[in-house]
């Protein structure tokens, strides 16, 4: 096992028993995976949504390239402002994107105009997410990026296009909607950003007043 400069043997008695919790959730983590990797297939995609980009048009369908069968789409909270909380987790997931493209197609659909996502993607640098705007189809509604009230929300939804060309629903993130224990957050994409999990390896973890801001130089 590991020894650090300094540490005491307190230290490190609390330690392995930490690391023998943390190998515990690795493996629960492995058997969520390999779950989700083994649900059955989905429900048939209702209609093949027709998304505003900076080409113009683009259906669903088209958003499956070449021969990869697995599309993930995130709802970005942006109807008539951008999400801060949604926007610090696009910053870095705009670098992901590049390598994820290599084995599955990636997109982020939002309620604004495509104009305006386009603007405020530039404000960020934002150069590899394929950013699209559902401001003129019901995708955000069918597939709870958006509330009956017409709140949007933080949404992840994964799609599967099967060897005949349907294109069903795979799995989306519902955990959103279970009900948390007392004071836990929803955490239901934290999995995804790495603000929040490196929060979690700090002595204060997450902080409960953090919300990120779209600009830091005040």
């Amino acid at each position: 096992m590991a020894r650090f400069p300094g540490e005491t043997p307190d230290y490190r008695e609390a330690r392995d028993r930490l690391l023998e919790q943390e190998r515990d959730l690795r493996r629960a983590i492995e058997a969520v995976a390999a779950a989700r990797r083994a649900l059955p297939p989905g429900g048939d995609v209702p209609k093949d949504y027709v998304f505003a980009g900076p080409g113009g048009e683009v259906p669903l369908s088209a958003l499956f390239a070449g021969e990869t069968d697995t599309l993930a789409l995130y709802s970005f909270m942006f109807k008539d402002a951008p999400c801060p909380m949604c926007t610090q987790f696009l910053d870095s997931f705009d670098g992901v994107v590049t390598h994820a493209g290599e084995t599955i197609n990636v997109a982020v659909i939002a309620k604004a105009p495509y104009p305006r996502l386009a603007e405020h993607a530039q404000r960020r640098g934002w150069g590899r997410l394929r950013l699209l705007s559902s401001a003129e189809n019901t995708y955000n509604r069918d597939y709870y990026g958006e509330s009956e009230g017409g709140g949007q929300l933080p949404m992840l939804n994964v799609f599967r296009r099967d060897a005949g060309g349907t294109i069903r629903h795979f799995w989306g993130s519902e955990l959103l909607f279970a009900p948390s224990d007392p004071g836990q957050d929803p955490r239901h994409a934290d999995s995804l950003d790495p603000l929040w999990n490196l929060f979690d390896f700090t002595p204060g973890g997450q902080p409960g007043d953090c919300v990120p801001s779209l600009d830091y130089s005040a």
